[in-house]
């Protein structure tokens, strides 16, 4: 074999030997979770609680059952690490959460940002109003989303739905093999082109967890973080100041508001049992949170909602999203390959008495 003739051989042994190593670095990883209709594996993300609402780690494949349709269907795949999220955050900035709550979900949120998710998570931010508009596409830069969030000023009514439904496609696209949104509302959708059998129709048909944490506009008690006393309902009202570690709380004088003193115009006596407060009717972008209707968005998906009442609760309950994300299980499972189009209902059980197991409720297996 000529000199020339050698080279050539080995030139292509060489081309061939990198083609083959691009073509495994270009393809996926053979155990990449992925939930789309039709596919091959059906991917599952579980969470475990015990009869206490705390999380259970340590569990293994084998501590797991999986049912389609009630038939139990064999765990292929099996993680109970913590893997990196991609996560979309959709914040109503509707007229009602000015003030108090625009103030609070800022700082639930920046926390949320710098200190309660992974360097490797990557987030984008919506915000909704009358319409929803993305302020950030995907990032792993939190400072970029933190100003955006600076720069919000709440106005309009409350595109609830619409929002949502702009952002599961949107999550859909992460790069991370967990995907999520979470949303942060204090109303009812009032101005939304999407209808709720419309927005969970397109959830099931993704593999997003969708959380929501809805702020109670119009429930009982008063502030904390003004000091408002409950037993002066139906008094002129009296502001106590509050200082850690100060004297006793007084109150202070409201221009226009008769005060106790000498020379000046006794307060009424305090009523024994106060009298029922009549709230106001909501107005048009400030309904009451609809907690059955974002349960019936969340809970398909795996995720949930949470309820509060008040707005310095938005920290606690983000911070307990954020730590539910880091202790799931993802387990996967093969598709019978049926593409009817029909509903099939996934159910998850833990071999374990007393501990409870929340995690998407079935897909849709789509032609």
């Amino acid at each position: 074999m000529g000199a020339l003739t050698r080279v050539s051989v080995v030139l292509l042994a060489c081309t061939t030997l990198l083609a083959g190593v691009a073509a495994q670095e270009g393809a996926p990883p053979p155990e990449t979770f992925r939930f789309r209709s039709g596919v091959e594996l059906i991917n599952v993300t579980a969470t475990v609680t015990d009869g206490s609402g705390r999380f259970v780690s340590g569990l293994r494949q084998e501590d797991f059952r999986v049912y389609e349709d009630g038939r139990e269907r064999p765990i292929t795949h099996f993680t109970s690490e913590r893997v990196p999220v991609s996560l979309g955050i959709v914040l109503d900035t509707s007229g009602s959460m000015e003030g108090e709550r625009m103030v609070a979900a800022m700082r639930a949120l920046q926390r949320f940002l710098f200190d309660l998710l992974g360097p490797e998570d990557e987030v984008f931010l919506y915000r909704f109003d009358t319409r929803p508009v993305l302020l950030h596409g995907w990032t792993t830069d939190r400072e970029r989303v933190a100003a955006e969030l600076r720069r919000i000023r709440p106005r309009g009514s409350t595109s609830l739905y619409d929002a949502i439904a702009e952002a599961i496609p949107m999550a859909s696209t992460g790069k991370n093999r967990k995907k999520a949104v979470l949303v942060i509302s204090d109303g009812n959708d009032t101005s939304s082109f999407t209808r709720a059998g419309e927005l969970k129709k397109l959830i099931r048909e993704s593999e997003v967890l969708v959380y929501a944490i809805g702020i109670d506009s119009l429930g009982g008690g008063t502030s904390r973080r003004w000091g408002i006393s409950p037993s002066l309902v139906g008094q002129p009202p009296v502001f106590e100041q509050r200082r850690p570690g100060g004297p006793t709380p007084r109150p202070f004088p409201i221009p226009g508001i008769p005060q106790p003193g000498p020379g000046g115009p006794r307060m009424p006596p305090r009523y024994p049992t106060p009298p029922p407060r009549t709230l106001p009717p909501p107005q048009r972008g400030e309904e009451p949170v609809n907690a059955g209707v974002l349960r019936g968005i969340t809970d398909d998906s795996g995720g949930r909602t949470e309820i509060i009442r008040q707005a310095y609760d938005l920290d606690p309950a983000t911070a307990g999203i954020a730590d539910e994300l880091s202790k799931q299980y993802f387990l996967g499972y093969p598709a019978d390959g049926v593409r009817d189009g029909r509903w099939r209902s996934i159910r998850v059980e833990v071999d374990r008495p007393g501990y409870l197991v929340r995690a998407r409720r079935g897909y849709v297996a789509s032609p």
